[in-house]
């Protein structure tokens, strides 16, 4: 079985039992740490992953940095996992807790680039207008790209709106290249 797939299992599983107890709002925030924890160390995820490393030495490393700073809940779930020697899944199950956290709460997230920081003005009028379109409460995520120049790239789920002076310079570049009256000249 695909390790996205257990890392899903396990994800429902810990929102069904955080619900039940009425911490999911906690464990969230918790799973939000663990997650962000992970990608600014890079030698926990790598432990984390190693087969060569067994899952006491893990969990342990796990309770070291975590116990006393999440819920009990979840310091009990990263001994479960550890405990099935699935520890290697916990970098999976982080962000699989968060997608179907979302879904539970009918948040959608979306990502806006643009080369410089946005207004407030511009970001409230953005998540109006999203929230309008979607019919979902949304999560905008925010990236600086100096070479977009101006303009934004916008994604919500699939789906992409380039309206930056970087695509549409391509864009007249490529009309320019592809006519045959200015190829003649």
């Amino acid at each position: 079985m695909s390790e996205i797939r257990i890392a899903s299992r396990y994800a429902k599983s810990l929102i069904e039992l955080a619900q039940e107890k009425g911490v999911l709002e906690q464990v969230k925030e918790d799973m939000d740490m663990f997650a962000k924890v992970l990608d600014q160390n890079r030698e926990l995820k790598l432990l984390m992953r190693n087969p060569v490393v067994k899952s006491d030495k893990k969990l342990a490393v796990i309770n070291a940095v975590f116990k006393g700073k999440v819920n009990d809940l979840t310091l009990a779930f990263f001994k479960i996992v550890a405990q099935k020697g699935r520890e290697s899944v916990l970098v999976f199950i982080a962000p699989e807790f968060t997608k179907q956290y979302n879904v539970y709460k009918g948040i959608t997230t979306a990502s806006v680039t643009t080369a410089v920081p946005l207004t407030e003005e511009l970001r409230n009028e953005l998540g109006q207008r999203l929230v309008a379109q979607t019919g979902q409460r949304v999560e905008l995520e925010e990236k600086i790209d100096t070479t977009l120049i101006g303009g934004f790239v916008l994604r919500v789920g699939d789906q992409q709106i380039d309206s930056s002076v970087k695509y549409n310079l391509n864009k007249l570049r490529n009309k320019f290249k592809d006519n045959p009256y200015i190829n003649k000249l």
